[in-house]
């Protein structure tokens, strides 16, 4: 089950005992968990039905305490464990979900991991509750993610705002839904997002970010690749060099990887593990360079990025390093 299922089932006034979320992506875990804080119970009954424990500050019998509790001038009472991951002895919650009460709506937020899948508790978390179990996103799967999150708030996103969104922030899902959240305040309703208003709004670039600079460099438009350059020599916070560095290796390794891939762009996408939207910018990339010029850009990438952090390096300020190195990865 998805997060978005859980909390479609509860706008639709269907409950179960206990929901377990666990896993890596702290995002999905937290849209349930303040759902479930703030909206499935209304404000004259949250006063006596509602329960939030963190799991550094209580313990086991505390917790089946409060869920065994029968809730007060109400059909149903919330309980809510947060930071589960840090309770001792949580496996003892065992004999509670095992015989649930079925006026309590438990749940339990268990991040930086989840439970051993073959153990009793798993079994039963199955049996009686609803399982999320979350994992960090694949960057390529990130575009669709957020288009379908802006549509899911009565707006639409063109495609390339969302990668120049995904581009600049990476895979930190929280920031991302934050900013896209700040564009719901300014923009009306039905609006469909672009790179103007991700400029505007979120204060990246249009035509100077990471992004832009690794197509240029990919189609070796040296008077592109320059400028975008001299303006972030010129902003060094609008791409550090310990930033960009490492986006350039990840690009050429990326195109190294064309050379070995039968077959069309659907193929390479899979292989390259992007989305298809990018798939021509690696291709052109790997008609201008070769095999033996995507080999070299990886190795001066990785020199220069030594030389960026001080070593064998004589204090090049980072825009002259920069110049430096897109010369001779062109040439």
């Amino acid at each position: 089950m998805e997060y978005q299922d859980i909390i479609r089932d509860w706008k639709q006034k269907k409950y179960r005992p206990l929901y377990w979320l666990e896993g890596e992506e702290e995002f999905f875990i937290d849209q349930v968990t303040n759902f479930a804080e703030h909206h499935l119970l209304d404000e004259a009954e949250k006063g006596f039905n509602l329960t939030v424990l963190y799991g550094k500050d209580t313990d086991w019998t505390a917790v089946i305490n409060s869920c065994r509790r029968y809730p007060m001038f109400a059909e149903k009472q919330v309980v809510v464990l947060k930071e589960a991951q840090a309770m001792r002895d949580l496996l003892k919650l065992e004999a509670y979900i095992d015989n649930p009460m079925p006026s309590t709506v438990f749940v339990v937020a268990h991040k930086q991991g989840k439970i051993d899948g073959r153990s009793k508790m798993a079994k039963l978390i199955k049996e009686k509750g609803v399982l999320l179990s979350t994992k960090k996103m694949y960057d390529n799967q990130l575009p669709a993610w957020v288009e379908a999150f802006v549509s899911g708030r009565e707006l639409a996103i063109t495609q390339k705002a969302a990668i120049l969104l995904v581009d600049h922030i990476g895979n930190d899902l929280s920031r991302i839904a934050n900013e896209i959240d700040k564009l719901l305040v300014n923009l009306p309703a039905g609006k469909k997002i672009d790179e103007g208003d991700i400029e505007k709004y979120v204060g990246i670039s249009k035509e100077y970010n990471v992004f832009e600079l690794q197509n240029a460099l990919g189609q070796k438009n040296a008077d592109k690749v320059f400028r975008i350059i001299s303006y972030f020599a010129a902003n060094p916070k609008a791409a550090p060099i310990q930033m960009t560095l490492p986006a350039l290796y990840n690009f050429f390794a990326k195109v190294n990887l064309v050379f070995g891939v039968k077959g069309g762009e659907k193929e390479i996408a899979a292989t390259l593990g992007v989305h298809p939207f990018f798939v021509k910018d690696y291709m052109a990339a790997a008609r201008q360079y070769g095999p033996e010029g995507a080999e070299k850009a990886i190795l001066l990438l990785h020199q220069y990025n030594l030389r960026s952090i001080g070593i064998n390096d004589a204090g090049v300020e980072d825009g002259e390093l920069m110049k430096e190195l897109m010369y001779k990865i062109m040439h």
